[in-house]
């Protein structure tokens, strides 16, 4: 039972996806955190944690009204950068949802791709991610959390989910999924949480250019597949090898195979005599280039939508309302364009915001008025000249909007935490 135990928890900590020569620190980082907390092995070893074979029929019909509800996962991004490029662009964080969202209901467009002899086998997960529209405190927000970091690069010793080590504080792990998105030590490309492990590590880790299909990606993690595999793991999934010579993943439709699978094959491979299908080498539990992988399984997908059941590790999920807070209203853009009467500057903000109204100094003698999400006001300034400043510091960080007269249009503002730049 031991050995089980020592295996299947080296799986979860080796969930990295890089270079032939990544550096995987499954090892260290199971004393650490065993050390930490000796009893995450016991809880890995739970019904519906991850471990071992899966039966379907153990959660059939348990997840929503039937066990292919899809299930919406509400996401907090967090950006950690010592550099400018490494506080990457909404663009290339919309693309990695967008990525997490066609992979998991297999519409993505390398369906194709994928071997004749597997497609039988692919599976839609039916599972949806989402970014959270409120925070913890119930404040609006965009789902993104940028902060200035003095750290040059985080490792797997979990600093970058700790404030106080130079990274960023989880949001309540049963209400949000969370994202830690930073210059990652050299060989790490990304790394998950361990189903039963402390609720303020839980999420997954990758590597800014790893991170979405857009921006800074940096080949062979192009099209965003470092998330979608961490979150295999995050969700009970080992990698398909089993992580030891013809091990087993402990699913029953993928090929027992020998190794990870490295580059972009094609054709029959075949180890541990797994023939006539051959090693899965497109599916995004091995370690093949971002373009070569395209499917989970159906026994991927009873096994990851398993932690979302009653008494799983993610089943608090289900309930939360971080994604489906009061809607926004229309809103003006917030880009400075011939037809926008004010400007606002910077935004996102953390301690002041200036309001520019030169285009319309009609506006003098009227007040500059900050609602949050719910239509309340929480501040008002007077305007006295065509430029007023505006102290925001009192504010939570999160969504707000910025009005200026009585007729004015709603601007979105964005107070952030730590450190920004324009």
């Amino acid at each position: 039972m031991k050995s089980v135990l020592l295996a299947f928890a080296l799986t979860l900590f080796c969930s990295l996806h890089g270079f032939a020569q990544s550096t995987c620190v499954s090892l260290e980082y199971e004393q650490q955190e065993t050390r930490r907390d000796p009893s995450i092995l016991y809880r890995m070893q739970q019904p519906l944690a991850g471990s071992g074979s899966f039966n379907s029929e153990v959660i059939s019909g348990a997840i929503g009204s039937g066990s292919l509800s899809v299930i919406r996962i509400p996401v907090v991004v967090h950006i950690l950068f010592n550099k400018g490029e490494q506080n990457i662009s909404n663009e290339q964080i919309m693309s990695q949802i967008s990525v997490l969202n066609n992979d998991f209901r297999l519409v993505h467009k390398d369906t194709a791709q994928i071997p004749l002899r597997f497609r039988s086998a692919a599976s839609d997960v039916h599972i949806e991610f989402v970014l959270a529209s409120v925070n913890p405190q119930g404040y609006a927000t965009s789902g993104i959390v940028r902060k200035q970091t003095s750290s040059i690069s985080f490792g797997m010793d979990d600093k970058i989910k700790f404030s106080n080590a130079g990274g960023d504080d989880a949001w309540d792990s049963d209400r949000y999924l969370n994202i830690w998105v930073g210059n990652l030590s050299a060989g790490i490309i990304g790394y998950s949480s361990v189903i039963g492990a402390d609720k303020l590590r839980d999420g997954i880790v990758v590597r800014y250019t790893a991170f979405g299909n857009a921006g800074t990606v940096q080949a062979p993690y192009t099209k965003g597949r470092t998330a979608v595999h961490e979150l295999g793991h995050w969700m009970g999934l080992r990698h398909i090898w089993g992580d030891q010579f013809c091990g087993s993943d402990g699913v029953d439709d993928t090929p027992q195979q020998g190794n990870a699978t490295r580059g972009c094959p094609t054709g029959v491979i075949s180890t541990c005599s797994n023939l006539p299908l051959g090693n899965m080498y497109n599916n995004f539990m091995d370690l093949t280039n971002d373009e070569c992988m395209n499917m989970f399984t159906n026994g991927q997908r009873d096994k990851m939508r398993a932690s979302f059941a009653k008494g799983g590790a993610h089943n608090a999920l289900l309930s939360s309302n971080g994604a489906t807070g009061i809607p926004l209203p229309e809103v003006a853009p917030v880009a400075p364009a011939a037809d926008i009467a004010i400007r606002m500057y910077p935004n996102p903000a953390v301690n002041a915001v200036t309001v520019d109204i030169s285009k319309c100094e009609n506006l003098i003698g009227q007040f500059i008025t900050i609602h949050n999400h719910l239509g309340q006001q929480v501040s008002q300034v007077k305007i006295t000249a065509t430029l007023t400043t505006i102290n925001i510091q009192s504010l939570n960080a999160g969504m707000y909007f910025l009005k200026a007269g009585k007729q004015g249009k709603p601007y979105k503002l964005l107070k952030a935490t730590g450190v920004t730049t324009p």
